[in-house]
């Protein structure tokens, strides 16, 4: 078997519209290390798009897993509900980046996740408008593609979008658009497109993850709050990727001190496998009437019992700790190889936590864009076993998602890919 020969089969079988960063079919992992079918290891700087925070198979997750198939593995939590649901709930509401008694609905996708939010936010408020941001990613389905801010390739040929959602610019000040900026559109939109009486969410990430690891200010959380406060709008955090340690908080929003109304949560949540969910003020929560919500496979039981083990390796490996301490020793290493010539140029280091991104640009100093010399590092990096993803509404974001739970030494040998990687390909 080869990656060649399945790729092969994957063209005859697959549709394109799912596409793949890399040509590498896996075989087997473990925490920050995974080895493909022909037996090739790669170092795992994309940890499944942010969703391994605790790694590959953690032992913990995996002994949690295997105890909870020999009980059962579906019931429909709708049908016969059982304790992990219930417990995974308990431990999450407690963990609410807010004052008062909190609530959660667990899902499967991230997507289900932030439509379920704005489902339960028109339901309490009884509005129908939506407000995101440009470069925010929200999903795929029809209305979270819709609440994306980037059209390509998300939006491409599938038609008109959900009416009532509106987009905002991101204040990328090195791009153009200022805190300033933003509140003023904001300001224009209620003008001119939607009475801000007619809103019922405003959604934001507090680290963009697609759009290209920009962090949201805390200036314009505090505003938001503010707007959303006069005008009894919901404040909804899209945390499925800044979730769960990543950014060295358990959510992103804490960094801010801003407290949401909702938070949407999926990916590091079980560990690799499908759970995601809402965690909400509880009168929020309560607004759709029973049977309003649900799903199949939602809160599945093997996951609820991967999420309980997460909760605990993070908090028993320190993982909060961990998070800040390799953040700030991959950005010391990128800002020396920020000033080396003989490298790609590289700029706008940044991002809280071990949630890191750095940008391409076609020179020293500047910040124009060069998305083909990011494909060159993304490529080449591959070719010497480092997997690396790349994002950004401009194509040269390369960002590091590393596990936490990797040992320093992967995280050296990566960086030390990286940095060929930049020379190579200069």
């Amino acid at each position: 078997m080869s990656n060649a020969s399945l790729l092969a089969r994957r063209n005859a079988a697959v549709p394109r519209g799912i596409a793949h960063a890399t040509s590498v079919y896996a075989a087997r992992a473990e925490n920050a290390e995974i080895w493909d079918v022909e037996g090739k290891r790669y170092v795992d700087f994309a940890g499944g798009i942010a969703v391994l925070n605790t790694g590959h198979r953690h032992p913990k997750v995996m002994a949690a897993v295997e105890e909870q198939l020999k009980l059962f593995t579906h019931t429909a939590f709708q049908v016969l509900a059982y304790e992990p649901y219930v417990e995974l709930c308990e431990r999450l509401n407690k963990l609410a980046p807010f004052k008062g008694e909190a609530k959660t609905a667990l899902y499967t996708t991230g997507a289900e996740a932030v439509e379920n939010a704005i489902k339960t936010a028109r339901a309490y408020t009884g509005r129908g408008g939506v407000i995101a941001f440009t470069g925010g990613f929200h999903g795929r389905t029809t209305l979270t593609m819709a609440l994306t801010g980037k059209v390509l390739p998300y939006k491409k040929k599938f038609g008109a979008m959900p009416a009532d959602v509106f987009h905002v610019p991101f204040p990328i000040p090195h791009h153009g658009v200022t805190v300033e900026d933003s509140l003023k559109y904001l300001n224009f939109l209620f003008k001119a497109d939607i009475d801000p009486e007619r809103v019922a969410a405003i959604i934001i990430e507090p680290v963009q993850g697609e759009g290209g690891f920009y962090e949201a200010p805390t200036e314009l959380l505090v505003a938001l709050r503010k707007i959303c406060d006069d005008h009894g709008i919901l404040l909804i955090a899209d945390e499925v990727q800044t979730g769960f340690a990543r950014t060295g908080k358990m959510f992103g929003i804490e960094h801010s001190g801003v407290e949401p109304d909702m938070i949407t949560i999926a990916k590091s949540l079980a560990g690799g496998f499908p759970l995601s969910g809402v965690i909400g003020k509880a009168e929020i929560m309560d607004g759709p009437e029973p049977g309003g919500l649900g799903g199949t496979y939602a809160g599945s039981p093997v996951a609820c019992a991967a999420a309980l083990a997460v909760l605990d390796v993070i908090r028993d490996e320190k993982l909060l700790e961990r998070s800040n301490a390799m953040g700030a020793k991959i950005r010391a290493r990128l800002e020396a190889l920020q000033h080396r010539n003989d490298l790609l140029p590289i700029a706008a280091i940044r991002g809280p936590g071990a949630m890191i991104g750095f940008e391409l640009v076609k020179h020293h100093g500047s910040v124009e864009p060069d998305a083909d010399a990011t494909k060159r590092v993304t490529s080449k990096a591959l070719d010497l076993g480092l997997v690396l993803l790349s994002c950004g509404v401009y194509n040269n974001t390369i960002r590091i998602l590393v596990p936490l739970t990797a040992e320093d030494k992967i995280v050296d040998e990566g960086m030390d890919l990286l940095e060929k990687a930049l020379s190579i390909a200069a």
